[in-house]
Formats: C-alpha cells, structure tokens, sequence
C-alpha cells in the first residue's frame, strides 16, 4: 500500500470548490425540515425576539423586553 505523500490543500480551483459545495447542499437538502412557521419569517426578519417559541413583547419607549 503506497502512502500519500502530498496532501490535499483545498479544493484546487474555485469552479471545483463551488461544484463541491452544491453537491453537498444538494445532498443535505433531503434531510432539511420544513419551516414549521411560515407566518412568523417575517417577523423574525424584522428583528422579533422570541424566547422559548414565544414571543417577546418589546417596550415602545425603552426597547426592553416586558
């Protein structure tokens, strides 16, 4: 058996790195769940803070949690 003298640094070249990746996001995508939640996204890009699943509450005038 013959050993490896050189080792692999990278991917070689970008177009194989980003070829890599797809495969491997392709791959992980069947064992992605779904969003159980769909309604709350939006909120959640709107800076909403939820703790344990519900969410928080924000005070207008001190912006702390209530």
């Amino acid at each position: 058996m013959r050993l490896r003298t050189k080792v692999t640094k990278g991917p070689g070249s970008r177009a194989a790195g980003l070829a890599m990746a797809f495969k491997l996001i392709e791959a992980a995508e069947d064992r992605w769940r779904a969003v159980n939640g769909p309604h709350l996204v939006a909120l959640v890009r709107a800076g909403a803070v939820f703790h344990n699943g519900v969410l928080v509450e924000r005070d207008d005038e001190t912006g702390a949690a209530a």
